[in-house]
């Protein structure tokens, strides 16, 4: 399989004090699984790397290794550049302000009834594949809101989505430069 950019999402780390993941770690947790070419961005679990195999195989091997780096499970969700791009383009609050409006990346599709949420007030929630879309009329800060769906995935601003797809791109031209790059090691 061909090696490819990826931009991985991880869930529930560096955010209220909890679940702290110095970047150097994440981005070495990267390089041990056999991933190349590591950047991350912001100290909040996002990470852009090249590798081969399958989106489930370089989960299963950035999940172990940053679960044992953590001592509890870490989730972490996978796109590529073109599927950050899709979901950009899906985005129902395009023309609002881009950091009240949250894009939670899941690890799967979502199904009926996967909206339900409780505490909500001025917030807007839409559904899109393997994203649900907020926009925090009032801000992230005071909402209560949950969302069930939601609970499994991790979220990120707009500005932050732009800023990962664009450094994905930049690893998709640095891809094949090296013809073993990113093979996955357990």
């Amino acid at each position: 399989m061909a090696a490819r950019a990826w931009v991985g999402l991880v869930r529930a780390v560096n955010v209220g004090g909890t679940g702290k993941l110095p970047m150097a770690e994440l981005a070495a947790a990267c390089r041990a699984a056999g991933l190349t070419e590591v950047k991350t961005y912001l100290a909040s679990g996002n990470v852009v790397f090249v590798g081969t195999g399958t989106e489930a195989e370089i989960v299963a091997a950035l999940e172990a290794k940053l679960s044992q780096r953590m001592g509890r499970p870490v989730a972490v969700m996978l796109r590529t550049a073109d599927e950050l791009s899709d979901a950009l383009q899906r985005n129902p609050f395009a023309d609002r302000e881009p950091s009240r409006t949250l894009v939670f990346f899941l690890p799967k599709a979502l199904v009926a009834n996967d909206l339900a949420a409780t505490g909500q007030k001025d917030e807007e929630i839409a559904a899109g594949g393997r994203e649900i879309f907020v926009y925090y009329a009032r801000g992230v800060g005071d909402s209560r809101l949950r969302i069930r769906a939601a609970e499994t995935g991790t979220a990120r601003n707009l500005n932050t989505v732009r800023k990962l797809e664009t450094m994905a791109r930049a690893a998709e031209a640095l891809r094949g430069t090296d013809a073993t790059a990113g093979r996955l090691r357990g």
